[in-house]
């Protein structure tokens, strides 16, 4: 395989903070190379670098003579002025561009929803993306480097593109080379045979994995294991020395020199900690029996170049009850925000009715951090203080500092105003303020923006035991699968539609729709036994439906389990209180709503069980 770029000895620092340090690669034809590591690590920084729009303070970029290299930056800067046909063709003949089937293959993925005459500075934050994603694609260069290149990408704009990508150079004898930055774990078990870690831990190191996401995951687990074996082994030796010194009289021999200097070459060989980040469980306030119905909701909005209005939703009836944990994907301008609006209350809809139930209190991450720029006077720790000054946390009570540290802050950024905080440590933050406010009901709009893989992995895992309700809405698949029972789609008919296959099935919906194939319009509600458009024959139980009942199943054991530790903390109440008639009536009260939940879910239990076989 032919070379095309390499970077040898490269470095760099920035004020006191290495960034990068005699870092050495290369890139090869047919390699496609996924970047990770902490927010803040370079990883932008070494993509520059390697672009040549960023000098190294020492080292050296080559490229092979007459190869080309385009870059996708994570902000567009598009001319204000210049049309749509003007950012992706240029001055090209429209003969030539037009009798290219590579050309309109790209077109018809990221463009088939625009004209060409529309001006860029009228397109939203997504389209924009997808024009200027477009113009590089369509160049088709030799070295391929994109940064974040699935931001504002729906579920759909991210498969095709990770189809195309692994088409174009991971082929057999393909030409040319891919560095893509992103947190998008499913993209980059889908697109990268290859993994460069940027450490961010001050050692300026980049290390180099073989395989995918996935891989890269098993290879680092493996390193730290093998970390933690040394770093025991030192922890021992460091021990019998520090043990000879204190049984030894040290002016008697020379022994004690060599003995001291042993130690401290231990001490000395300490590696760097890697930057920790723990989100932390707090409480989570009762929720009951009733959380949110909508009930025939209608909702319209104004077209900016139509008379007629928007049908978002038609008629839509869905609920959601204690536990419910569900994974929103739809199309662009589908009405996904504004369902969450809905969902916070927000926003009235135009006909029908959200039903609230009495105990629940819920808080919604925005897709964006802007909420945090009215308190970008304060630091980090003002902002959970403002929220909550002290939070307890496995029976121990903690302060808003000791907070802070957990979510990965160290004491210089936790006491650093926030308007002064990168986009990845704003929306940690924000985060956490949400969680502190004890929630039972979570609303989260794009949650993965700007958070690096390490912090996902900690939000996926802190979710993955949250009691409450959970609405997700996310392009991100891998979030998703892991955190939602079920998932639904909003497919810009007005309806709100049961997934039983999950975004493979969405995914081949929206390809049925474009091909003319069968209808996706569905009823107007989502729920247990909602059913593929296309049906199956009357009375058959579909693979769709045996997965469907599965999670179902799964979900009300979950819940099942939960009662019952309920139940048993409220008999131990009860018998602790027996004096008390007053509060005795209060948690026999308690008790009986358990109950019927319990009759109910059992009922629903039987029924999903024997469809699940």
């Amino acid at each position: 395989m032919a070379h095309l770029l390499g970077a040898d000895g490269i470095a760099l620092t920035i004020g006191t903070r290495t960034l990068l340090a005699d870092v050495s690669l290369g890139l090869d034809d047919g390699d496609r190379v996924g970047v990770v590591g902490p927010n803040g690590a370079g990883k932008s920084t070494l993509l520059r670098i390697l672009a040549a729009t960023a000098l190294p303070d020492a080292g050296r970029v080559t490229r092979v003579g007459g190869s080309t290299l385009g870059m996708l930056d994570q902000r567009d800067e598009l001319a204000a002025d210049a049309t749509v046909l003007d950012v992706v063709h240029g001055d090209a003949p429209t003969h030539l561009w037009a009798s290219d089937a590579r050309v309109r293959e790209i077109q018809q993925g990221l463009l088939g929803d625009l004209a060409w005459e529309a001006p860029v500075a009228r397109l939203s934050g997504g389209q924009r993306r997808r024009v200027a994603l477009a113009a590089l694609l369509v160049r088709d260069p030799d070295v391929l480097l994109l940064d974040e290149p699935t931001n504002h990408l729906d579920v759909e704009g991210v498969a095709w593109l990770a189809d195309h990508l692994r088409t174009r150079y991971g082929r057999p004898g393909a030409t040319g080379a891919l560095v893509v930055v992103t947190h998008d774990r499913w993209f980059l078990d889908e697109v990268c045979s290859r993994m460069w870690e940027v450490r961010g831990d001050g050692t300026g190191a980049v290390d180099g994995y073989e395989g995918g996401y996935a891989a890269y995951i098993l290879a680092r687990a493996e390193r730290g294991r093998q970390a933690a074996a040394a770093a025991e082994k030192r922890d021992n030796l460091l021990r019998k020395e520090l043990a000879w010194l204190r049984r030894g009289a040290p002016a008697r021999t020379s022994k004690p020199k060599f003995r001291l200097d042993a130690a401290a070459a231990l001490i000395a060989d300490e590696p760097p900690p890697r930057d920790s980040m723990e989100l932390t469980r707090t409480a989570t306030r009762r929720l009951g029996k009733d959380v949110l119905d909508l009930e025939s909701v209608s909702v319209q909005v104004p077209r900016p170049d139509a008379p007629d209005a928007k049908v978002l939703f038609d008629d839509v009836t869905w609920r959601l009850g204690p536990g419910d944990r569900y994974g929103v994907v739809g199309v662009n301008g589908a009405g996904k925000t504004t369902l969450l609006a809905l969902l916070a209350g927000r926003r009235e809809p135009d006909a029908g009715r959200v039903k609230r139930g009495r105990t629940i209190h819920v808080r919604e991450l925005s897709q964006d951090v802007a909420e945090l720029d009215e308190l970008g006077r304060l630091t980090a720790v003002e902002v959970i203080e403002q929220e909550q000054g002290r939070v307890v946390v496995d029976g121990k009570e903690l302060t808003a500092a000791q907070l802070t540290e957990r979510l990965g802050f160290t004491r210089e950024r936790a006491y650093t105003p926030v308007r002064d905080l990168s986009g990845g440590e704003r929306r940690r933050l924000q985060l956490m303020r949400l969680l502190v406010a004890e929630p039972n009901v979570l609303l989260l709009d794009e949650p993965t923006n700007d958070l690096d893989t390490d912090t996902l992995a900690a939000v996926e895992d802190l979710l993955d035991g949250w009691p409450g309700t959970l609405v997700v809405v996310s392009h991100d698949r891998y979030l998703l699968e892991r955190v939602a029972d079920r998932q639904v789609a909003l497919l810009g008919d007005g309806t709100v539609r049961d997934l039983p296959g999950g975004v493979e099935e969405y995914l081949r919906l929206r390809a049925e729709a474009r091909s003319g194939g069968a209808p996706v319009a569905s009823a107007g509600s989502a729920g247990p036994a909602a059913r593929d458009a296309g049906g199956d024959a009357e009375g058959a139980v579909s693979q769709r439906d045996i997965r469907a009942a599965k999670k179902e199943v799964s979900r009300i054991e979950r819940r099942l389990a939960k009662i019952a530790e309920k139940e048993a903390e409220l008999h131990e109440k009860i018998a602790q209180q027996a004096t008390d008639y007053q509060a005795v009536a209060r948690l026999d009260t308690e008790l009986r709503e358990l109950a019927d939940e319990r009759d109910e879910l059992e009922s629903a239990w039987l029924e999903a069980a024997e469809v699940a076989g």
